[in-house]
């Protein structure tokens, strides 16, 4: 470390910042659903999770290596180039928090990446081939496979219950599902852990090669590791209220058992890429598995306009990130007061869009409220409802609720009823 210069002890904390707006941005990957179903309280719910984080980030560091290796050539990358791309990522998450979309922050710091290294170097810093299989495949494929996962899962799940009617039964049956929901929670936040805060670790460890302080393709060093686990759990517990209201709550409204299986099949999903090396969104997977399992219960309703929102922030994301990243790149290629200058506007505009925030503040006390109850069911979830297996309580709770009990007829002397004709 005694080799780091005044440029690189920059980005490695503008990469540690990035961190921590990561924990914050998707603290509702792995707690949303908990908070929502009631499982857990929220702040009880954000610590845990940090915690989590914190472990998971020491399971692995195949991702890291896939981003400090993979995505761009080391040869001939300067610093500044990582500063640039970290300025991109962190400005797009803060404007995708503010208005409370869960876009991905994987694809904030790979956009960020790619356009500050072109404006630099060219496409030809660019491993394109890493980019398709490892960053836009699984893109597409993460949410998918999360989806349907668990609604298959929640189908199974009522299809098993749904000769239970006793109430005694009932309320056993949920609180094991919470329990569940709580465990698979947690199971998240440590897949979180191991795939999101390798991403800064990767970074980083590129931020140091650039700056001839480790050889080109080493590992993270351990220093790396606990800073960027820290900054993860510490930006996670803040807890990113306005993503985990969208999340939990303006998506789909879901019950323990929906919360439990799009957890269970998101994490699965999560750690499966980790290990892989793949460098997954960890958002994508969790939205998609939430996704899939309010399809996955009959009557479920998945709030279409909001999914098309965060479809739309989706895909913005990776050129979105990219031309700022780029724009930051090109003042930095001015020399020290381009540095400068750049560091001046992600603090402006990191401090307008927290300004922008308090507006309209959310925070555990109202991060259950919604304004989208109301919104009918669309086509989609109308013809999924229709090959749906009936909620837990079976075809005779179904009836209940679908055929009005007869109204009891008045006694002779309730006051409400109307005087005989003569």
């Amino acid at each position: 470390m005694e080799h780091i210069t005044l440029l690189l002890a920059i980005v490695v904390v503008t990469a540690l910042v990035f961190d921590f707006t990561n924990g914050f941005h998707d603290t509702a990957n792995a707690m949303a659903t908990t908070i929502s179903t009631g499982a857990l309280k929220p702040k009880t719910a954000v610590a845990m999770s940090a915690v989590l984080n914190l472990i998971g980030a020491f399971l692995s560091v195949e991702v890291a290596k896939t981003i400090s290796g993979g995505i761009v050539n080391e040869d001939g990358l300067r610093t500044e180039v990582i500063f640039a791309a970290l300025v991109g990522a962190i400005l797009w998450n803060l404007l995708t928090w503010l208005v409370g979309l869960p876009s991905s922050s994987s694809h904030a710091l790979f956009g960020g990446l790619i356009g500050a290294a072109v404006m630099s170097a060219g496409w030809s810093s660019i491993n394109g081939g890493t980019v398709v299989t490892k960053v836009l495949l699984p893109a597409i494929a993460a949410p998918l496979v999360a989806g349907l996962a668990a609604m298959l899962a929640t189908r199974l799940t009522y299809r098993i219950n749904r000769n239970v009617t006793d109430e005694g039964q009932l309320k056993s049956t949920a609180k094991g599902y919470r329990a569940g929901q709580i465990a698979s929670a947690g199971l998240v936040s440590l897949a979180h852990g191991t795939n999101d805060a390798q991403k800064t670790m990767g970074i980083i460890t590129l931020a140091l090669v650039t700056g001839g302080v480790l050889a080109p393709g080493s590992n993270p060093p351990m220093w790396v590791i606990v800073s960027a686990g820290v900054a993860i759990a510490l930006g996670t517990y803040l807890g990113g209220w306005r993503i985990i209201r969208t999340m939990g709550k303006g998506l789909t409204d879901l019950q323990p058992p929906q919360g439990f299986a799009a957890q269970t099949s998101a994490a699965t999903v999560i750690l499966a890429s980790s290990h892989l090396g793949f460098s997954l969104s960890t958002t994508q997977s969790c939205s998609g598995a939430v996704m899939g399992a309010g399809l996955g219960r009959k009557g479920g309703v998945v709030r279409w306009s909001t999914a098309t929102r965060m479809f739309v922030a989706w895909g913005l994301t990776l050129p979105a990130a990219g031309l700022i990243g780029a724009g930051a790149e090109f003042l930095t290629k001015q020399g020290p007061w381009g540095i400068t200058v750049t560091a001046i506007l992600l603090v402006g505009g990191s401090f307008a869009i927290w300004l922008a925030s308090r507006r309209q503040p959310v925070d555990h006390t109202n991060v259950n409220d919604t304004d989208g109850e109301g919104e009918p069911q669309g086509i989609v979830t109308t013809a999924m409802a229709a090959v749906q297996p009936p909620p837990v309580g079976g075809p005779a709770a179904d009836l209940a609720t679908t055929i009005p009990a007869p109204a009891p007829a008045p006694s002779p002397d309730d006051p409400a009823r109307p005087p005989a004709k003569v």
